[in-house]
Parts: C-alpha cells; structure tokens; sequence
C-alpha cells in the first residue's frame, strides 16, 4: 500500500493538502455557489484562501487571471477573454477612450458561425464556428457579448486582486454590476483584506450581490482538527499541551501551523506515514517556530525600510510616521487592528511638525500604503488599510509574531526617529 508522504499533509504546497479541514467559509462558498452570487474571499496572506476555492471547485469548472499592479481595465477583460479561449488580436480601430480596439476569434471559421458536422471517432457531433468580434475591452456588454458567442458557463476567478490599482479596482465593481444584472457569469475574486464588504465599498449597487467569504478565521478547534488529522494520515502524534502552545504562538496562523508541524516531523525523521505510531519529541517545537518566522526576516525588515522611505522624501515624512505607530503598539492592539484615530493621535502627540498636519495628510498616506508595497515588491503586501471602517491592519500575522520577538526601539531607531 503506497504511503502518504508528510511534504502531502503538513506545510505550504501547490495542491490541497491531505489534511484539509473543512471550516464556516467552505459552507458560506458552496452556499453562495448555489445562489448565483459573486464571491469575494479575502483574509489574510497565505491563510487557505485559494487552497478554499481549489477544495471546493474542479479544476475544469472555472478560469483564473491573476492580477498584477500593471493591469488596468482593459487589459484584465482582455486576459478574462483569453482564459475563455479566444484569439485576440489588435484592431486598427480605436474605442471612445482612444484606445485600440480588438480583434477576438474562436475556431476555424473567422466569417461565419454556422453548426457543421463533423466525424469524431465514428460518431457525428455538432461543433461551432465563430467569426471574430471586433470589441472594445473596456465595455462590459462587449465582453458579455463575446463570451455569450461561446456559451461560455465556467467561474472566472480573479486571483490577487489587491495588486491592482485602486481606479482599476473601482472600475472593474462596476463592472461588476453589469455581469450580474446582463449574464449568467459568476466572478470569484481573492485578495488579500481584513474588511468584508470591500467592494461593496468600492460600488455601493454590488450590495445583495457579492457574498464575502471570511478565509481569515481560523479557530482553535479548527487547528487542533487540523493537525490530529495529519497525526492520522502519517500515524505521528504529537502532544496535546504542545499542539495548544503552537496554535497560541502562531496567532492562528495556519501557514506557521502547517510549517512547523512538517519541520517537526522532519526534525523526527518522518518523511512518510510510520508503521508503527510514534510520539514526536517536541522539545525543540519553540526553536522550530522560530526558524519558521526567521525564514520572512528579511521581508519584514525590508518592509519597515520600505514603508518608512515612502514613495519619495517628504517634509511630513507620513509613511516614516505610519510605521512608528505600528512600532509603538502592543502586538494584541495590532492584531485587532490599529485606527486611524489612534494613529492621528500619536502623531499629534509626537510629530515634529504637528502643527502643520491635517487629517488628509494621513488618510492619503494611509490610503497608498498597499500600492507602496507592490511598487516595493513588498509582496505579498504585509500592511493593508481598511477605508471603510478607517483601520490599518496587518495582513500578513508572521509580521506580528516576528515583530514580538523583536527589539522595538532598535527598529524604531532604525528607521530614523
């Protein structure tokens, strides 16, 4: 009998792992599935966002485009058609916006589309044939018309869509609205957020169409089913009071879970399922959770130079001041989130340059601070900012757990305050 391998239950991989647990999100996606909603799963960085939709969906029933900070408009609608199977080409004709126009085509027959027959081993079918469509990218009944031609009935996923600029990501929830009223296309879009109705935000009308999936939550129980699960499949144990102080170090974070359960058992050397059961020895677990954490030093610290530069020199220097509040706080007020209240107040308090602040100085900076990290290849983004509910939360909880091991004033000093 062919054994399970520990790199196919525990750690981070490109396909589902063996020991899924199914949590309230995957009832709240297929639920929304059935109901025709849009979908949105957000939360935050590597927290089974996309492992949810792959679980949940096969692999032929939908297309994916991921974004980048690149892409506008035109060229997202332009990969959505792509992913649908077209051709494109570029026309000599231009849209309304000056832009080219372009050229889509499907099949043999480029000027006509008729049902022919054809012979496919020994059987006759039907296949179609289309004509291109000349199309602007940016009209949504132009990309609803197109995929119509192909009866086109998979999801489109949008992977990654926080990458994208914040007018793209306005244009594209209106969009939205659109696809939903005039087709029968249903969108899934992932980003990396900690508020639920984000484009909801964005477009008010999306409201009582999109259904937001809450990947982020990951309780104890769902952790401790987790790693027993993967006990199971490789027939290791480990202990019950270790399995409680690794889920309360990693903050819930089942990307540190995943990685230090399969460390451990490395560490054990259990690279499959054992013959016999065994007991892990865990004495070492708290170096282990380090050298996880330690693996994304780099990053962090990157990202406390990054921030703290801004976009260029400034007199006011916001984004330096923006990474001093996240410094001067308690890891627990962090993890909730920090308001932009708190944030102002500490900058009044500290600022050298109180006097000349105003609220917009920092709502702008607050608001760029994620399009700061793409153009710093800070990515994926650790810091995000919620503008609904004007909240700064961190997104990525391996920052958290690397910051409360940190000497903070050496990095605070650091950043040259």
């Amino acid at each position: 009998m062919e054994k399970f391998l520990t790199k196919d239950v525990f750690g981070i991989q490109r396909d589902v792992p063996l020991n899924y647990v199914e949590r309230d999100a995957d009832k709240v996606f297929n639920d929304s599935l059935d109901r025709g909603h849009h979908i949105v799963i957000f939360g935050s960085s590597k927290q089974g966002k996309t492992c949810l939709r792959k679980k949940n969906l096969e692999d032929n029933y939908y297309i994916t485009i991921h974004c980048d900070n690149k892409m506008d408009l035109y060229n997202l609608n332009i990969n959505i058609l792509k992913q649908a199977g077209f051709t494109v080409q570029v026309s000599e004709t231009k849209t309304i916006n000056g832009k080219a126009k372009v050229k889509v085509g499907y099949g043999w027959n480029l000027f006509g589309k008729a049902d022919i027959e054809s012979e496919l081993e020994g059987e006759k079918g039907n296949e179609k044939e289309y004509k291109p469509l000349e199309l602007d990218p940016e009209d949504v009944n132009d990309i609803i018309k197109a995929l119509d031609s192909l009866d086109f009935e998979k999801y489109i996923v949008i992977e990654d869509f926080h990458y994208l600029k914040d007018e793209t990501q306005v244009d594209f929830a209106i969009e939205l609205k659109a696809f939903h009223e005039n087709s029968k296309l249903t969108f899934i879009i992932v980003g990396v957020w900690l508020e639920e109705n984000r484009l909801i935000a964005l477009n008010g009308d999306l409201s009582g169409r999109v259904k937001s999936v809450n990947a982020d939550e990951w309780t104890d129980d769902n952790l401790l089913q987790l790693i027993s699960t993967g006990e199971q499949l490789l027939n290791a144990n480990i202990a019950e009071e270790e399995k409680k102080k690794l889920i309360a170090k990693s903050l819930n974070n089942v990307y540190v879970v995943q990685e230090v359960c399969y460390e451990l058992c490395i560490e054990n050397n259990i690279k499959e399922q054992s013959d016999t059961n065994i007991e892990l020895n865990c004495a070492n677990i708290e170096q282990i959770i380090s050298k996880v954490i330690s693996q994304h030093s780099g990053r962090y610290n990157n990202l406390i130079t990054n921030i703290s530069e801004g976009f260029q020199t400034t007199e006011l220097e916001m984004h330096k001041w923006i990474m001093y509040a996240i410094l001067k706080t308690d890891i627990d007020k962090l993890e909730t989130g920090l308001k932009r209240s708190e944030i102002n107040a500490l900058l009044q308090a500290e600022h050298p340059r109180k006097h000349e602040l105003n609220p917009g100085n920092l709502t702008q900076a607050l608001k760029s601070i994620a399009s700061l990290q793409v153009k710093k290849n800070t990515i994926p983004i650790i810091i995000d900012y919620d503008s609904s509910n004007l909240k700064l939360n961190v997104v990525d909880k391996g920052f958290l757990i690397w910051l409360s091991d940190q000497d903070i004033e050496e990095l605070i000093q650091q950043i040259g305050i």
